[in-house]
């Protein structure tokens, strides 16, 4: 159950920047007074505001905000579901919307209309449609229900068990239908299509198979051309090869002579060598007398004989050498005879690489072919079926659509039928029929009115009297008419509660005592008020204050000051 607590609003329609609170629970019958435009009923749009971010009455929502401050208006609203309590603050010029839960923020992070979702669904369980219907009664909202006409108190009863939504879905299937006709229509065109194209492509694959069988037979040429080329290079790279061996038995000393060259340029640099030395010593004892390290003399005889020792040394190393570069030259012909053959091998093994490439190539061209020929084959073999059976699987395909199309469309007849005023909609009304005639003559007989009430399907009254037989709702009083009246306004309150599963502390009633009522049926409707909420803290809002004041266990007054609304003190 939903105990609404207390509400506070400022800036809000013609309130100032004063807060202006209503205690929602201290009483249990409220009546709030004041002149025209004192803002007696700017409790109903700031309670609207709070839960649903909109007015409750047909004004815009940019109009709620104090046209003269025109800014910081706020609405709080406490209450409690269960054990939790709540408190909502909501706001326009700065915007403002906060749900605070036992204290503490509920978290914000969603966008504000699935935030609005969250505590319509999770904390009210009451949409704005409910709300008008349990716990604001505005003037406009109890008319008469036997002063309707049989279509208005079908729409009544529609709106009060809220199956509205089987006329928009009946909307929606109208354009469900148009599209499923035109989809029909399609279906068969491309049906048709599809007939007219596979007749076709049977005349053209005749054509198709003759231009087949002429590529398969230049495919084919194309290969054997391939195939002679690769022998021809084949056997060209054969007697390459063949030369190649033959220049290599030809330079199999190749490493010993290079060996050779080696061994005897070593020797050369040694001999070389050993001539320096020499050279080095002749340079010594022909420029010495002395010797530099001991400073003695060096005897002519000496110096003598060790200068023509080194000449002979010297000589004899000489002659070798002309012999060592003999020699070498010998094999550096013989070398240049091994590199003039390695590079006939190389021009050799350059044709074949290019042998070997035009085999590659006309193997890979072959290969290619081969795939041509095989794809070709393979079109020549299947050309009807591959062409045709695509088409006819799309036939079907098609057919099958047309087949759901249909289906759908039957379906759509069903529907139809469902959402009429006499389908879905009048089986929904007759399972609530008999509980809406139970719930009115109990509210009846409670207020001692005792008579035997029921409508119909279509929401025509039989009233019958325990001694009479059957009236008509005009031939009652004014004081009966306000006890039916006001049965079938608790009833649909009751109905309400029963299809939304909502139940609340709270209800307003905004003008509805002021429209026709003397003082004795203003007294009736007050006492029967007070046996029919017992478990309610009920506000009355009426311009028939002088009237009412005793009546009541509290009254607010509101008044203008300085072109602003506020309570009176």
């Amino acid at each position: 159950m939903i105990l609404f607590k207390k509400i506070r609003y400022k800036n809000i329609l013609s309130t100032g920047n004063v807060f202006s609170e209503i205690d929602l629970m201290k009483n249990k019958s409220t009546l709030i007074v004041g002149e025209n435009g004192a803002g007696k009923s700017t409790i109903l749009d700031a309670l609207s505001f709070a839960l649903y971010g909109k007015p409750f009455r047909k004004i815009n929502k940019p109009q709620l905000i104090n046209s003269i401050n025109n800014k910081d208006m706020v609405v709080e609203l406490e209450f409690q579901v269960g054990k939790d309590n709540y408190k909502i603050k909501r706001g326009i010029k700065p915007a403002l919307f906060e749900v605070i839960k036992n204290g503490d923020l509920v978290n914000q992070d969603a966008a504000a209309r699935d935030y609005q979702t969250y505590i319509e669904q999770n904390v009210l369980k009451m949409n704005f449609k409910s709300f008008g219907q349990i716990v604001v009664l505005g003037s406009s909202t109890f008319v008469p229900f036997m002063q309707l006409t049989a279509q208005a108190r079908r729409e009544v009863i529609e709106d009060l068990l809220d199956i509205q939504i089987f006329t928009t879905m009946n909307t929606l299937l109208k354009e469900k239908v148009s599209d499923n006709k035109a989809l029909i229509k399609d279906v068969k065109y491309q049906i048709d299509l599809l007939d007219n194209k596979i007749e076709s492509a049977r005349e053209h694959n005749n054509n198709i198979r003759d231009l087949r069988k002429e590529e398969i037979k230049r495919i084919l040429d194309k290969i054997e051309a391939h195939e002679e080329n690769v022998n021809k290079w084949d056997e060209q790279a054969a007697v390459l090869t063949q030369q190649v061996s033959d220049y290599q038995s030809q330079i199999n000393d190749y490493d010993d002579v290079k060996k050779k060259h080696d061994e005897l340029k070593r020797i050369d640099g040694s001999l070389q060598n050993k001539i320096a030395t020499i050279d080095k010593e002749l340079s010594f004892y022909e420029n010495h007398d002395n010797c530099p390290t001991c400073k003695q003399g060096i005897e002519h005889a000496f110096k003598k004989d060790t200068i023509e020792s080194r000449l002979g040394k010297k000589e004899e190393i000489r002659k070798g050498q002309e012999k060592l570069i003999r020699e070498i030259n010998t094999v550096l012909g013989r070398i240049d005879g091994i590199n003039e053959i390695q590079g006939q091998i190389n021009d050799v093994n350059l044709q074949i690489t290019e042998c070997r490439a035009n085999v590659h190539m006309n193997e890979n061209s072959k290969k290619e072919l081969i795939k041509e020929l095989k794809a070709a084959k393979e079109q020549a073999a299947a050309i009807d079926d591959k062409v045709i059976t695509g088409l006819e699987v799309e036939l079907l395909e098609k057919r099958t659509d047309m087949e759901e199309a249909f289906d759908e469309k039957e379906m759509l007849s069903v529907v139809s039928a469902m959402l009429k005023d006499g389908g879905i909609k009048t089986r929904i009304i007759k399972q609530y029929v008999p509980i809406m005639n139970k719930l009115i003559n109990k509210y009846l007989a409670s207020m001692d009115f005792f008579v035997q009430f029921e409508l119909d399907e279509n929401f025509n009254e039989t009233i019958k009297s325990r001694f009479r037989d059957v009236f008509s709702y005009a031939s009652f009083s004014e004081g009966e008419k306000l006890r039916i009246d006001l049965a079938l306004l608790f009833t649909w309150r009751a109905v309400s509660k029963l299809r939304n599963s909502v139940s609340t502390n709270l209800l307003i009633m905004d003008e509805i005592m002021d429209s026709s009522l003397d003082t004795a049926g203003t007294d009736e409707f007050l006492k029967i008020l007070q046996e029919l909420t017992t478990d309610s803290n009920v506000f009355i809002i009426s311009h028939k204050g002088d009237q009412l004041y005793e009546k009541f266990d509290h009254v607010i007054k509101f008044e203008k000051h300085k072109n602003f609304s506020r309570v009176a003190e």
